[in-house]
């Protein structure tokens, strides 16, 4: 203090400053990294447009597919939504040494939460417009050149899928977390815990502590290994092995959870075809979940997404689900494309019934459910531009003891591909849409799709104009 005194405030201060300046520089010595080729990048995807039923009450659209399995049997008809995929890209070049390539993305997603089209709706409208943020990430591949990647955050993490059903299917991994991989072999930590747990395994809860009574959550983890062996035809094997815990709550909780468990196996095989356009490929995978890892519905193929009810203990021990999934692409000519699917899933809750059983929160819920479904789309190239898409698809739901529900859709839909490309993933498209759907007795008796809770009839129809894109 004495010191400070004599030579006074105002020479203190510049004394700081220097000294800040030189340890500056001295770091940015020793450190040696320059950041070079900043890059911001801005992506979007997303479905927009109109459309009614024109044999629907009021001449109001709802989707037709059948309750439970989403997009699970076709796609055209889907509500409007709109993502947009800002990105920093930057390369730290150390000097003397190798580079690694950093991404920092966000993705801000918009839909219209109560049926209406997006333009329609705002945040002040009655369940009106949402805003989800599933991707804030920082990722960075080639490390210092090597063959390692590292990534932390919440991200769309999720490879193949069929896009007219938009069905990510065998290794859908988004969520919240981690992970590292070094070349073929991946490792992963996911927190998917919601303190909405609607529809899927219960984590919320309350705790008194001190007279205060606030709630909790318990965290689910589930850490997952991917391992992909590529053979000499190009063809790629993946193998996924996944492992999920949730732990008890104190006896001080408002309600009483046990310790739960599961485990996930699964393989997947990717083939390319030689045709005479390239681009062709056939898909299959089997993936395996017990316990609580029996997640997949609504056309979610989340593992952690548990479902059914559980046993008497609270717990899913024999809880199960198995889906396999049949995936091609067949670019016969410069006229002709197909592309075709088939999906099956078995799932059983903890319970031991076959019908329904009670949820945690008193709920009945089915606790057995089979869904089966094909499809195939047609692309007829009649110009560079001008394209004629056709779809057909056929599903089944059987929930607990029920009958099957089941519908055949057809939609024919003539496409503007304003880029020109005789190729099924050019984008933008621009389709006038048309659709029919026939259902069987039950789906129909017992309101079986979102059209049919508004609309009792054999027959559901759809007629729209509706843009697809996606921009990179």
């Amino acid at each position: 203090m004495e010191k400070i005194s004599k030579l006074g405030y105002p020479d203190v201060v510049k004394n700081i400053f220097w000294m800040m300046v030189v340890c500056s520089m001295m770091m940015k010595m020793n450190a040696q990294v320059v950041i070079t080729n900043s890059n911001f990048s801005l992506g979007t995807t997303g479905r927009i447009g109109v459309g009614l039923s024109p044999n629907g009450e009021g001449n109001m659209w709802k989707p037709l597919n059948l309750s439970g399995q989403g997009s699970l049997g076709g796609r055209m008809e889907q509500t409007d939504y709109i993502d947009l995929l800002p990105a920093i890209h930057f390369t730290p070049k150390k000097i003397g040494g190798d580079s690694t390539n950093v991404t920092f993305q966000v993705r801000l997603g918009m839909y219209s939460a109560n049926g209406q089209f997006v333009g329609n709706v705002s945040s002040r409208s009655n369940n009106g417009l949402t805003f989800i943020l599933p991707e804030a990430y920082v990722e960075a591949t080639n490390i210092l050149g090597s063959k390692w990647l590292a990534w932390a955050g919440s991200r769309f993490r999720r490879y193949n899928d069929i896009h007219i059903s938009d069905y990510f299917y065998f290794d859908d991994h988004s969520s919240q977390g981690f992970g590292v991989k070094y070349k073929n072999t991946e490792l992963t930590m996911l927190m998917p815990a919601s303190a909405d747990s609607t529809n899927v395994y219960p984590y919320n809860y309350q705790i008194t502590v001190a007279g205060a009574t606030n709630p909790a959550i318990r965290q689910r983890m589930v850490w997952i290994g991917e391992q992909s062996i590529h053979l000499q035809n190009k063809a790629v094997i993946k193998l996924l092995g996944e492992f999920h815990y949730v732990s008890k709550n104190s006896g001080e909780a408002s309600k009483n959870f046990p310790s739960d468990k599961g485990w996930v196996a699964g393989i997947k095989y990717s083939n390319p075809f030689k045709t005479v356009k390239p681009g062709s490929f056939n898909q299959i995978s089997a993936r395996f979940g017990t316990g609580i890892a029996n997640g997949g519905d609504n056309g979610n193929t989340f593992t952690w997404a548990t479902y059914g009810a559980p046993d008497e203990n609270g717990k899913y021990t024999n809880a199960y689900s198995f889906t396999a999934v049949e995936h091609f692409l067949l670019n016969l000519s410069n006229k002709f494309s197909i592309n075709g699917y088939g999906v099956f899933t078995k799932s059983k809750g903890g319970s031991a019934s076959s019908n329904t059983d009670e949820y945690f929160n008193g709920n009945q819920l089915y606790n057995q459910k089979t869904d089966f479904v094909v499809g195939v789309r047609n692309f007829f190239y009649v110009t560079n531009w001008f394209h004629l898409i056709q779809e057909v698809h056929y599903a089944v739901r059987k929930d607990g003891d029920n009958p099957e529900a089941s519908m055949w859709k057809f939609s024919l839909a003539p496409t503007i591909a304003p880029l020109g490309n005789r190729d099924p993933w050019s984008r933008p498209h621009i389709r006038l849409v048309a659709t029919v759907t026939r259902y069987n007795d039950y789906a129909r008796d017992h309101n079986y799709s979102p059209f049919l809770q508004i609309n009792q009839k054999r027959w559901g129809s759809y007629i729209g104009v509706k843009t697809e894109w996606w921009l990179f």
